[in-house]
């Protein structure tokens, strides 16, 4: 059911705490680690606590969840000080987008330039 925990989840078991990851931040909605694959200096993952398989059904069900998602990642960034250098925050969605986990998520990324297109 949406917004449950699912077994065969990678980051409903790191909210459970049954696979380790390095926590940056947590809040009641909200948990943020570094990924374990960087692709800069600064690389978290902001996701909520609850499952949803992708950014726009969190949205579209659990908005306030949503909006901490964000909220979340723009405190990151100043407590990383890439805030007044500038980062970026991506969700992708689907497997043609990159998304690996089904469980919606954020990609916190600065530390260093971002070109664009990204690619």
């Amino acid at each position: 059911m949406a917004g449950e925990p699912q077994a065969d989840c990678l980051f409903c078991k790191i909210v459970a705490g049954s696979i380790p990851a390095t926590v940056v931040r947590e809040t009641e909605t909200t948990l943020a680690f570094r990924d374990i694959n960087p692709q800069a200096p600064t690389h978290v993952l902001v996701i909520p606590r609850v499952h949803y398989p992708d950014a726009a059904s969190l949205a579209a069900a659990e908005p306030a969840v949503a909006a901490d998602v964000l909220a979340e990642a723009g405190r990151i960034a100043a407590e990383e000080k890439i805030d007044g250098h500038g980062y970026r925050i991506v969700f992708n969605t689907g497997a043609g987008a990159g998304q690996t986990v089904f469980h919606a998520h954020a990609h916190l990324i600065g530390g260093r330039g971002l070109q664009w297109p990204p690619g």
